[in-house]
């Protein structure tokens, strides 16, 4: 039975073992009342609690009432269970469009606003309130690929704003990346910057869009 990562050893994402699926441990030897997804549920409510410095699979496992053996029948190591953990979070946010594609998981949705720019508003401030509720969010997306599903979704909505600013080439190169820093950067210091501050910088960041968009050949 695996139980943990080798130190030192590199490390592929959850997300990109073959289906995704727990690993293949034999059905009848897996402890009962015990499911990944229960796991995963645990481990946000832990973190929420306790905090990433503090987690271990040892007070998971106490909280869930088995051993921390249990565990490995259902993850390979605790990166890959705070890899779940992490687009388990990233699912509660809300994003600005009617109905998800066919390829992306089902998602809250906020009712449409009028234009990119008041979209761009709702996705940046539920983000950053995705991050003030869940403080171990930003440290693991800074530490992990995020490549799940609901991260792929958040990025593929993210994508379509930027579609609708208009630009193109090396612009729309660098309105993804101003806005992706913006995110990471304002929203991951949720607790340390005001509500006021955080939409200046917002107000900030659109108008040099704006500005950008409206320029000839951008």
């Amino acid at each position: 039975m695996v139980t943990a990562a080798d130190p030192g050893e590199t490390r592929t994402s959850v997300w990109l073992s073959p289906g995704h699926g727990a690993p293949a441990r034999r059905r009848s030897e897996a402890p009962s009342g015990l499911d990944r997804d229960r796991i995963t549920g645990a481990t946000v409510r832990l973190l929420d609690a306790e905090g990433l410095a503090r987690f271990s699979m040892r007070r998971l496992a106490a909280g869930l009432g088995v051993t921390a053996m249990s565990l490995y029948w259902y993850v390979d190591t605790k990166h890959d269970l705070l890899e779940l953990a992490l687009d388990r979070a990233l699912g509660e946010l809300k994003l600005p469009r009617s109905a998800p594609p066919a390829a992306d998981p089902p998602a809250p949705a906020y009712p449409p606003a009028e234009g990119w720019s008041g979209r761009l508003r709702s996705l940046a401030c539920g983000y950053r309130r995705l991050l003030a509720e869940h403080p171990w969010v930003a440290p693991l997306t800074a530490a992990y690929p995020n490549i799940g599903p609901h991260a792929r979704a958040f990025d593929s909505s993210l994508q379509r704003l930027l579609d609708a600013t208009g630009l193109a080439g090396a612009c729309r190169t660098g309105a993804h990346l101003a806005v992706s820093q913006f995110l990471h950067g304002c929203g991951g210091a949720a607790r340390r910057t005001s509500e006021g501050d955080f939409a200046l910088a917002l107000d900030v960041l659109i108008a040099g869009i704006e500005a950008k968009a409206a320029r000839p050949g951008a």
